[in-house]
């Protein structure tokens, strides 16, 4: 079994999901007592933010490539940013280090594309929503993007900093996040995915009709049988 490196903690509400599902994967899989190898570097989210709201990547990079050499230092051999916003620095992160980064937007388009879907609509922080740095990996898989209004955007993005990352699910964010996906719909979304790791916790996909794709889900998912492949 291969050592999983974790960048964690962005928040740290959606990093104890990716532990829960890697391990009940690798135990599914192998049984009895067994659990995941993995090492967990978990940042103080609150710099990581300050680095976001005032567009100081190239910082919030530097913070990523040291957890990063961290863990490859700790015996990691393979690492996962577990988070979808921070990809925007991801590039500096796989060459940060020497051993390869599992990018959660490339296992999101293998999902979409085994599911047939190729009009995604993408819910994440308005960084995920609006840039290309994720966008971008699907669309040159083929598969076209959609994402909300602009005041839908902002909406989502006070969702994810003011509630969801700091440990509050409000019936009342998840039925406009509900609203928000129907209106995707209908413009033709076929899917929707679920860009942020803490969007889960509050839309769960079973609370859809239709296929929404928990990226957070799919992430762990791939680590865990990238840790089980021979």
């Amino acid at each position: 079994m291969k050592t999983i490196g974790l960048l964690g903690g962005m928040s740290w509400e959606s990093t104890v999901s990716y532990y829960q599902i890697i391990n009940r994967i690798v135990k599914q899989r192998l049984g009895g007592l067994h659990s995941a190898k993995c090492l967990l570097y978990s940042v103080d989210f609150a710099e990581i933010e300050v680095c976001q709201a005032e567009g100081r990547w190239d910082d919030a990079a530097a913070i990523l490539v040291e957890a990063a050499r961290s863990l490859e230092r700790g015996g990691a051999d393979f690492l996962l940013i577990c988070t979808n916003t921070m990809h925007k620095v991801a590039p500096e992160v796989a060459a940060g280090v020497g051993i390869p980064l599992l990018h959660l937007a490339e296992v999101t388009a293998d999902a979409l594309l085994r599911q047939g879907i190729a009009k995604a609509a993408l819910l994440g922080t308005r960084y995920t929503m609006e840039e290309d740095f994720y966008c971008g990996v699907l669309r040159r898989r083929g598969i076209e993007v959609l994402i909300p209004e602009v005041q839908d955007r902002a909406m989502i993005n006070d969702v994810i900093f003011q509630e969801l990352c700091l440990g509050r699910i409000e019936d009342a964010s998840r039925r406009k996040l509900l609203s928000v996906i129907d209106g995707l719909r209908e413009r033709g979304a076929q899917g929707v995915v679920l860009g942020c790791t803490e969007i889960g916790l509050l839309v769960p996909p079973q609370d859809g009709d239709f296929p929404l794709l928990d990226t957070t889900v799919l992430h762990a998912t791939a680590a865990a049988e990238m840790a089980l492949a021979r």
